[in-house]
C-alpha cells in the first residue's frame, strides 16, 4: 500500500465537505488563518533559524537561502496576501456557459474545485501558506510535500492552519503536510492515484522533470523559468538597463527573473557597459560571447550550457545577436516557456516578437518579474504553469477549479 494512502482518503473526504462549503464559511477560516499566523509568527520565526542554521552549515547559496529566510514582514506580508484572497470573488458555483436547446433542455456550465490538489516544493515556507489558503478559498482540499530544508518552517506554518481551519468549523484534513521529506514519500505522492486529482510541482528544473516523468496522477507542468530580455536596436537604452537590472537583481532566486539578454549589435557598444555598471552593484557574474567580451571587461567566455541554464543566482548570460530574427531562434531554442521580453521602439518589432514567442507570459518594454498571479490581478497563485493544457501562466483561484455541466429537463428522452 502507498504510504500516503490514508492521507489520500482523509484528503478526499475534507474535499467532499469542502466542496460544499459557502463562500462566507471558507472565507471566515481564512480570516482565522490570517490572524493566527500573525499571533504565532514568533514561534514561526523560532523554527524558520533552525532551517537556516541547518542550510548554511550545509552549503546552501546566498540567493537560495533568501528564499527560505523568514522576517516579521514577510510574515505580516504572508497574512495579508490571505486577506487579499478573502476579497477576491468565489470561482466556485461561477456560471461559464451554457444556454438552452432546441428540446428544451437547459445547459448550464459552472465552475467547481479539483477536488484534491498536491504539491511538491523546494525550499519556500510561503509556498505552504499560498498553496493551502488558495486551494481553501478555491474549496480544494490540499496535501503539500515541501522540502527538507524549510521542513521546520512548513511544519509550524501548517499546524498553525489546520488549528485556525478546525477553529472555523472546517475539516483539519482539508490541509495536510507530508513530514516525510524522503525521496520515497515524493514518489508516493506521484502515485497516489485515485485520491489525487491534480500534482503540482514547484521548483527547478529537475524537481518537475523528476515529478513529469514519475508521476502517474494528472501534473501540471510549472515553473522552470529560463527567462529571456532581448534589447533591440532601437530600445530606449535607460529604459533597457533599469529593465534588465530590474529582472535580474530583484529577486535572482525566483522563476521570473531574466537569466540572458540578448543585445542588437547596433547598440552593443552603447548598452553593454551601462548594464554592466548597474549589475557590478549587486556583483553580477557576466558569461558571455565573444562580442560581448570585447565590449566590457571581466566577462566569464559563456559555455553552450550557460545559455540553458537557469541560473537562480546572481549570474546573467548574455549574447550579442546580429537580428530581430536571430534573437528569436536563440530563445526558440533556450525557452523554457515562462516569461519573455522584447525591449524596442518599434511596433513592427514587437509585434513581430509576441507573434512568434511562444511562452506563458510575453512582454514588450517591461521586466520579466511581472509574472506573478498578484501582479496579474489575480490574488495569489500556486505557480506558473509552462505548459497549454488546463492552465497557462499564474495559476490563481480559477485555475484550480474544473467545471461539470448541469442539465436541466422535463423529461426529454433520445
Amino acid at each position: 500500500m502507498n504510504s500516503l494512502t490514508e492521507t489520500g482518503k482523509r484528503a478526499r473526504a475534507a474535499s467532499r465537505v469542502l466542496a460544499c462549503t459557502t463562500t462566507g464559511q471558507r472565507n471566515a477560516a481564512l480570516t482565522a488563518i490570517a490572524a493566527a499566523l500573525e499571533a504565532n509568527a514568533a514561534a514561526v520565526l523560532a523554527e524558520n533559524e533552525k532551517d537556516l542554521a541547518a542550510a548554511k552549515e550545509n552549503g546552501m547559496i546566498a540567493s537560495m537561502q533568501d528564499r527560505l529566510r523568514l522576517t516579521p514582514a514577510r510574515i505580516s506580508d504572508i497574512a495579508e496576501a490571505v486577506r487579499d484572497l478573502v476579497k477576491l470573488p468565489d470561482p466556485v458555483g461561477q456560471l461559464i456557459g451554457g444556454g438552452s436547446r432546441p428540446n428544451g433542455l437547459k445547459i448550464e456550465k459552472v465552475r467547481v474545485p479539483l477536488g484534491v490538489v498536491g504539491m511538491i516544493y523546494e525550499a519556500r515556507p510561503n509556498v505552504t501558506v499560498d498553496a493551502a489558503c488558495l486551494c481553501l478559498k478555491s474549496a480544494n482540499a490540499c496535501i503539500l510535500r515541501g522540502g527538507k530544508e524549510a521542513i521546520r518552517s512548513n511544519t509550524a506554518f501548517a499546524e498553525i492552519m489546520c488549528g485556525a481551519l478546525e477553529g472555523a468549523g472546517l475539516p483539519r484534513d482539508g490541509i495536510q503536510l507530508v513530514t516525510d521529506t524522503s525521496r520515497a514519500s515524493a514518489g508516493d505522492l506521484m502515485t497516489l492515484d485515485g485520491y489525487l486529482d491534480a500534482l503540482i510541482p514547484r521548483g527547478g528544473k529537475g524537481l518537475i522533470q523528476a515529478v513529469v516523468k514519475g508521476a502517474s496522477v494528472p501534473v501540471i507542468e510549472t515553473g522552470a523559468g529560463n527567462c529571456h530580455i532581448y534589447v533591440d536596436d532601437s530600445a530606449d537604452l535607460e529604459m533597457a538597463v533599469r529593465v534588465c537590472d530590474n529582472a535580474k537583481t530583484s529577486r535572482p532566486s525566483v522563476c521570473n527573473a531574466v537569466e540572458t539578454v540578448l543585445v542588437h549589435r547596433e547598440i552593443a557598444a552603447a548598452f553593454l557597459p551601462r548594464l554592466k555598471e548597474a549589475l557590478d552593484v549587486h556583483h553580477v557574474e557576466l558569461r558571455g560571447c565573444a562580442r560581448t567580451a570585447a565590449l566590457i571587461p571581466g566577462v566569464v567566455p559563456a559555455a553552450e550550457e550557460d545559455y540553458d541554464t537557469e541560473f537562480d543566482d546572481y549570474i546573467l548570460a548574455l549574447r550579442v545577436v546580429d537580428s530581430l530574427d536571430e534573437a528569436i531562434e536563440h530563445i526558440q531554442r533556450y525557452s523554457t516557456g515562462h516569461s519573455e521580453a522584447i525591449l524596442t521602439e518599434t511596433y513592427s518589432h514587437a509585434q513581430e516578437f509576441t507573434s512568434r514567442i511562444d511562452a506563458a507570459a510575453v512582454y514588450v518594454n517591461a521586466s520579466t518579474r511581472f509574472t506573478d498571479g498578484g501582479e496579474f490581478g489575480f490574488g495569489a497563485e500556486i505557480g506558473i504553469s509552462t505548459q497549454k493544457l488546463h492552465a497557462r501562466g499564474p495559476m490563481g483561484l480559477n485555475e484550480l477549479c474544473s467545471c461539470k455541466y448541469i442539465v436541466t429537463g422535463s423529461g426529454q428522452t433520445r
